[in-house]
């Protein structure tokens, strides 16, 4: 079988990648298709899905530049603060919304309360050294955490708060990942274009005595973040 001529320039090009070294420059399209002997639109082609597959980053007006490794999420309850730590990176968060509103049938059977009911809805950016890796919208109810508005910081670390602040102690969550398309919005959000793939992953969290807690949808850059999982049969 032969293999696709612009697999065969990536393949070279991350043997390239890893000479040159993290945060240095790309020469030219031009010079490297010169140097492949191959079409500058094959060598385009190549690049872009390089970008996408977050060895490289694309700075407009600077040029293409190798990019630091991508960040591995764990897929578990934990915090996102403790997870960046815990690789190097420093966590920063920029609050886009943090407002009550109704429950809809959906949201009000994944927190386990009445349709209509009161909802805390926090949106967020994630950063990861001071640049956009995710955009977060948590659901937590009202009644619930009555006083959730008074006690969190909202760039702060909300699993801090509700441990530390409010007394819950997480038990189990479902979480499903998924690949799907930024909105404009979204895509605006995180600095990226529409074409970047993206992760959406959506979380329902109970406590020790199977209480909802929260409901999240959190959307990654899929040039940014991985995610690992640990399995036993």
């Amino acid at each position: 079988m032969s293999v696709p001529l612009h697999f065969a320039v990536k393949t070279r090009l991350i043997e390239l990648l890893e000479r040159l070294g993290e945060g240095a420059a790309l020469p030219p399209e031009r010079t490297l298709a010169a140097e492949f002997g191959v079409s500058r639109w094959t060598m385009r082609q190549a690049i872009r899905e390089l970008v996408a597959d977050g060895r490289l980053r694309a700075r407009q007006g600077q040029g293409t530049f190798v990019a630091t490794p991508k960040l591995i999420q764990p897929l578990a309850l934990v915090s996102y603060t403790e997870a960046l730590r815990a690789q190097g990176q420093t966590p920063g968060r920029e609050v886009v919304a943090f407002e009550e509103i109704v429950a809809e049938e959906l949201l009000a059977s994944q927190l386990g309360i009445a349709v209509g009911d009161p909802v805390h809805r926090l949106e967020r950016v994630l950063l990861a050294d001071g640049q956009p890796i995710g955009l977060e919208t948590t659901y937590l109810s009202v009644a619930r955490f009555p006083t959730l508005r008074e006690v969190l910081e909202p760039e702060g670390s909300l699993y801090r708060c509700l441990t530390d602040e409010l007394g819950v102690r997480f038990g189990e969550g479902e979480e499903v990942v998924e690949t799907v398309i930024a909105s404009p919005r979204e895509a605006e959000l995180l600095r990226a274009t529409q074409s970047l793939p993206m992760l959406l992953l959506h979380r329902t969290s109970r406590d020790v005595d199977g209480r909802a807690i929260e409901s999240v949808r959190s959307l990654y850059r899929g040039d940014r973040v991985g995610f690992r999982a640990t399995l036993r049969p």
